[in-house]
């Protein structure tokens, strides 16, 4: 399907020295270890009996290893399958278009299908210009808050002139989710004029690449990616004849999922223990190496090429209520048509179940679903008329995260399940803050024991008031967004979950 590079092989370890003790104690895989492995993630879980001896195999494995970004394929080991099928199904295919026509993972092919376009005629106009497009498109992030990307990048470009950084978030490990993988090393150079573009409007001169270890092919294809783009001279100084210099470089991740947590990320890139920080003061005032910087995901920032070429009020036009343009999903193994779909938002969850995902697989029946990973609200069957717009999914309690759809049948155990995200939550909590450290543990002890018949209704009530201090006390959404899952549990599944607890 692709061309291959023909630039040299490169280490992918980060050009810095070894890890100190104590930060390299806070990963899970900073030698690999996850190389070969099988998938412990909940899309796995979610499809343990279709492979029950991989799944005991990956339950069995120290240390864990969460996520591969072939949920398509679940219960997963390594990268090892055929490459899931990609389609549009919007009025334009703005983040997975090249990727559906056969994808664009060298310079020439990007190129020839209008890549750096959008630079071009950028840099032709005023770094204000891109950010005007990128506020009137209405543009939200794509990792998970849904935060207005115009409003960050305006904060970032406002600041104290001086050195300014552009950092994308490439750390996806939600279950269920595998589009940044695909547009890593399917369309690099999507991403990378996306952020030489934030970079120009903002004020940047130096970007990185923040990309999960468990993503080995992404993190080569990248940097082949980057070593084309500064050949031609699109990164580099006074890039386009212009008074703007832009570099760019990878850095690999250790094993971490909190690391998806900006704060956390950060600080792993300086090669400090990457603990979440409180906030304010925000990384658009004080980031990486204490200066401005804006952080966006994967698909947020390849949605900019887009709307700097066809403008910011075309982008609006899609998409309905507060969630504009388009939305990249990727959907789990139990669909009869598991993939990566781009829809307009405000197609209902039904219609992504039924239409695009074809029902679930051997006619099972769905018992509910996650959109965005374990840390968000459970959809139940009930509820699936509900548009794809971040207010309308926030208001049942679910959310449109990062757009990972991982369906559940009648083989998942609801008290298995909160067993299995809790003690996700706890494995991979950075343990800054008490409720997530202490009580995502607890309550993973508290189903354990109900799923064995061995629990009370004191300890169903110790579980809420938990839950309550997960809310209202946690650093980051790693311990929110549990909340937000185990909310919508005890909301919707009650017959599931109060006989368990004498």
């Amino acid at each position: 399907m692709h061309a291959t590079s023909s630039l040299p092989r490169v280490n992918l370890t980060n050009s810095r020295h070894a890890l100190p003790p104590d930060v390299e104690s806070f990963y899970h895989l900073p030698h690999g270890e996850h190389v070969g492995k099988a998938c412990q993630g909940t899309a796995c879980f979610a499809a343990c009996h279709l492979n029950p001896e991989l799944w005991t195999q990956a339950n069995a494995q120290s240390p864990r290893v969460y996520c591969l970004g072939e949920c398509f394929a679940a219960p997963a080991r390594g990268q090892t399958n055929p490459r899931p099928p990609v389609k549009v199904f919007a009025p334009h295919g703005i983040v997975l278009g090249r990727i559906a026509a056969g994808g664009a993972r060298t310079l020439a092919a990007y190129e020839k299908l209008g890549g750096y376009a959008a630079l071009r005629k950028a840099l032709a106009g005023t770094p204000e210009q891109v950010l005007a497009a990128v506020e009137a498109s209405q543009l939200r992030g794509r990792g998970g808050a849904g935060f207005p990307a115009g409003r960050k990048w305006r904060s970032v470009a406002t600041q104290q002139p001086g050195q300014r950084y552009v950092v994308a978030n490439a750390d996806e490990g939600d279950a269920g989710a595998y589009i940044d993988r695909y547009l890593m090393e399917d369309d690099p150079h999507a991403l990378i004029e996306g952020m030489i573009l934030a970079g120009y409007a903002v004020g940047a001169s130096k970007g990185y690449i923040y990309c999960r270890l468990e993503y080995p092919l992404a993190n080569q294809v990248l940097r082949d990616a980057i070593a084309e783009a500064r050949v031609a001279g699109w990164l580099g100084s006074r890039i386009g004849g212009k008074d703007f210099a832009f570099e760019l470089e990878v850095y690999t991740g250790h094993g971490s999922y909190v690391c998806g947590e900006e704060t956390s990320l950060l600080r792993s890139i300086e090669g400090k223990r990457p603990e979440v920080m409180a906030r304010p003061p925000y990384p658009t005032e004080r980031g990486l190496f204490d200066r401005p910087t804006l952080v966006n995901n994967v698909e947020t920032l390849v949605n900019v090429p887009w709307i700097v070429t066809h403008g910011g009020d075309t982008y609006a036009k899609l998409g309905f209520s507060k969630s504009r343009g388009t939305k990249a999903l990727s959907l789990n193994s139990l669909f009869n048509r598991p993939g990566l779909y781009e829809v307009e938002f405000g197609v209902t969850v039904r219609h992504i179940i039924e239409n695009i995902g074809g029902g679930l697989r051997d006619g099972a029946k769905l018992k509910g679903v996650l959109i965005g990973g374990p840390i968000i609200g459970m959809i139940p069957p009930h509820l699936i008329d509900t548009p794809l717009g971040f207010e309308e999914l926030a208001a049942i309690g679910a959310g449109v995260g990062h757009g990972g759809v991982v369906a559940f049948d009648e083989h998942t155990s609801i008290p298995a399940l909160v067993e299995h995200v809790f003690s996700f939550g706890a494995y991979e909590s950075c343990g800054k803050c008490t409720p997530c450290r202490s009580g995502s543990g607890r309550v993973e002890e508290i189903f354990a024991n109900a799923c064995a018949g061995d629990a009370t209704k004191t300890d169903l009530q110790e579980c809420r008031d938990l839950v309550v201090a997960l809310k209202l006390a946690s650093l980051c959404g790693h311990g929110t967004g549990l909340a937000r899952f185990a909310e919508s549990i005890l909301r919707y599944y009650p017959t599931e979950i109060e006989p368990c607890f004498k």
